[in-house]
């Protein structure tokens, strides 16, 4: 065996061992991001080889069921029986179901496959944050941010280009293809370099909790998906969903308190800044997604930005938020302080917000982008912090399950936030084209309230010059509903308790409410 070097003991020079396993997280990070941009932009030209237009909302609807209802499990299985282990098991599936879904020859097979490679997604981003958890104590995770905000940034701005230009270029199955080579290499530097402690549960896994939960979180997002497009809220459909939904979730919470090995342990909520940095997390989703869904839009329609760059128009939020996060890391591990982000950037997202829904036809681009950056600013205190402090919140057993735990909530709030957000939006653009254009109006949105750029190019001036008026009060109405929201957060932010983060120096005295476990020694080999 290699020499070792313990992780924790010379925190500021990370054993090579240990930076080779965080570039493999950062591709594996990468891949879990990238899929459904680099997806998108294929669409088009998958629905015209394959047929199946009708089905189309299915092909991103079955992988983000299956990650959604997959997350917890695979945070609980890497408790269980160690992380390594899990972790490789997870990119094995993502690949296979990339490889299945390139070589798909209809939609129904397109759609299987890619629900195949969603519950492989589930576990990658569980995998690097638990992984993270296991390796880096929580006051050194800080530097770390930066890293884990870059490859966000690079992969909203870079999916769509990447997209474009393999679809192009090399046809639609690279988008899936892509991926085998980069899990690959990141296979391999896990297989070789990393090394954790060994583990195996007495306990069997937690079926009728893994059932349940399963049934409870696709009725939410299958709500979430369908409420407002495909059925009405008020719908028959709707109203069962709810119910399956409500009732699965009511029985999930009993059982838990009853299984040998529960899925996501309840106690874990016992801890004050953990359920905190949980509803903090699910509001940063619902505020997240929903910017990087209508600020293209409002771009492109009113600003008559290129479609083609759709992910450049959103630099003014990344890059600030990259800035935002990094520093943050950097003084986080220098002071061991961290609630003033959290506060700091509730803040910062709510007044951006704000600031976003004035925004109407005579807005300039360059206002619309220090208004973007004033909500990356935020955004860049939240999004690493919340993840750090949920992690220092609870017992290295229960890594994995918190992790997982804060990836759901923030994979539940963007479906929310795109569900509500676009409910509102729909209702607003389609009441003011009826308004300004009459019944022309609504015919042009009955199908959709979103256009293209194709769509816009062809309309009267009257009807363009009346949808571009429409479009601005619905980024209004949803960007204002997203600053409302964002003040939840910042409540929840004033009532988290610094307590002190593992590996800072001499051990804290931590109030019995907050208390967790000192992180065992691990060993990079």
């Amino acid at each position: 065996m290699a020499d070792t070097q313990t992780v924790e003991t010379r925190p500021d020079k990370q054993p090579k061992s240990v930076r080779v396993v965080l570039l493999a997280l950062m591709i594996t990070m990468m891949l879990a991001m990238l899929d459904n941009m680099i997806v998108g932009t294929a669409m088009p030209t998958i629905v015209g080889e394959l047929g199946g237009l009708e089905h189309l909302s299915w092909v991103v609807t079955a992988y983000t069921l299956a990650t959604a209802a997959a997350t917890p499990v695979w945070g609980k299985l890497g408790d269980m029986f160690g992380r390594k282990t899990t972790f490789m098991t997870s990119i094995v599936i993502f690949l296979a179901g990339s490889a299945l879904s390139g070589m798909a020859q209809n939609m129904s097979e397109l759609i299987g496959f890619r629900a195949v490679q969603g519950l492989g997604a589930g576990g990658l981003m569980v995998g690097v944050m638990a992984i993270i958890g296991d390796l880096i104590p929580p006051r050194e995770r800080g530097k770390y941010q930066g890293m884990m905000a870059g490859v966000m940034a690079i992969a909203m701005i870079g999916g769509p280009l990447v997209g474009g230009t393999i679809t192009d270029n090399w046809g639609w199955r690279w988008a899936f293809y892509i991926n085998l080579p980069l899990g690959v290499v990141a296979l391999g530097l896990i297989s070789v370099v990393l090394h954790l402690p060994k583990k195996r549960a007495k306990a069997g896994i937690d079926y009728l909790g893994v059932i349940l939960l399963t049934v409870g979180i696709t009725s939410i997002v299958l709500v979430t998906t369908w409420g407002g497009s495909q059925y009405a809220w008020t719908s028959a459909r709707i109203m069962e969903l709810i119910g399956i939904g409500v009732a699965a979730l009511i029985g999930f919470v009993f059982w838990q308190t009853k299984a040998v090995e529960p899925v996501v342990p309840l106690h874990i909520f016992r801890s004050r800044n953990f359920t905190l940095m949980s509803v903090i997390g699910f509001i940063t989703g619902f505020v997240m997604f929903g910017a990087t869904l209508y600020l293209p839009l409002y771009q492109q329609a009113v600003q008559g930005a290129s479609a083609t760059n759709s992910g450049l128009l959103l630099l003014p939020m990344l890059g600030a938020m990259l800035v935002t996060s990094m520093v943050a890391g950097r003084v986080t591990t220098n002071t061991g302080r961290y609630k003033v982000f959290p506060v700091v950037g509730s803040v910062l997202m709510t007044v951006g917000l704000y600031l976003l829904s004035t925004m109407d036809t005579g807005t300039s681009r360059f206002t619309s982008g220090v208004f973007m950056a004033v909500v990356g600013l935020g955004m860049g205190c939240l999004m690493q912090i919340t993840m750090l402090v949920a992690q220092n919140s609870v017992e290295m057993k229960d890594m994995g399950v918190a992790s997982s735990s804060t990836t759901l909530f923030r994979t539940l709030g963007s479906s929310f936030g795109v569900a509500i957000m676009g409910a509102l939006f729909n209702n607003r653009v389609q009441h003011v084209m009826a308004e300004r254009a009459g019944a022309l109006g609504s015919k042009i949105t009955e199908k959709s309230a979103s256009l293209d750029a194709k769509s816009l190019a062809k309309l009267p001036a009257v009807a363009r010059e009346a949808y571009q008026h429409a479009l601005s009060a619905g980024v209004h109405s949803a960007f204002l509903l997203g600053s409302v929201v964002a003040v939840v957060a910042l409540v929840a932010a004033v009532f988290v308790k610094e307590v002190a983060l593992r590996g800072a120096g001499p051990k804290p005295e931590v109030p019995a409410e907050d208390a967790v476990a000192q992180p065992p020694v691990v060993e990079a080999v």
